[in-house]
């Protein structure tokens, strides 16, 4: 993969990493005051809940998908790496690949799913539902774009950079 594009590899999960964390500083301070209001004033906002929520589904996604790229998904290793290094490296590859087919699917349906839910509307917050859920098409292409990284990178014998390098 050439240095241009490896560069905006790095720069999109940056972003999606630093988008991941102010949201779960905004959904931290919403419950906060959720529980503030709700305890300290006896009236709960009504949008506190959903939008945190919401919130959640666009952090997670996002952070999944730069976890993708970055390394720190949840995978089992110690096999791959107890292979020799002329069984290993393909069986990365593999692995990078079944994960830039998931990613694959999760763009096609999840936007199927954003398509058949955008006319549905989050009662206490007035937005539309197909938005909620937008992050699952977008994340699932930044999926499969990092996992065909990984994958040129495990095919060439190298590791991909990740942000803390």
């Amino acid at each position: 993969m050439g240095a241009a594009l490896a560069a905006i590899s790095r720069m999109v999960s940056l972003i999606a990493l630093w988008f991941s964390g102010a949201g779960l500083i905004v959904m931290t301070g919403i419950i906060f005051w959720q529980v503030v209001s709700r305890y300290g004033f006896n009236a709960s906002p009504a949008w506190a809940e959903q939008s945190a929520l919401i919130l959640m589904i666009w952090f997670v996604f996002f952070a999944g998908a730069a976890g993708v790229r970055e390394g720190f998904h949840i995978r089992i290793v110690a096999g791959v790496n107890a292979l020799p290094v002329g069984v290993g490296r393909p069986v990365r590859v593999f692995s990078d690949l079944v994960i830039a087919a998931f990613g694959l699917a999760l763009a096609i349906w999840g936007g199927d799913l954003v398509l058949r839910t955008w006319d549905h509307t989050v009662p206490a917050l007035g937005i539309s539902r197909g938005l909620a859920y937008s992050p699952a098409p977008i994340s699932g292409a930044l999926i499969f774009f990092f996992a065909l990284e990984q994958a040129w990178a495990s095919a060439a014998g190298r590791k991909v950079d990740p942000q803390w390098s």
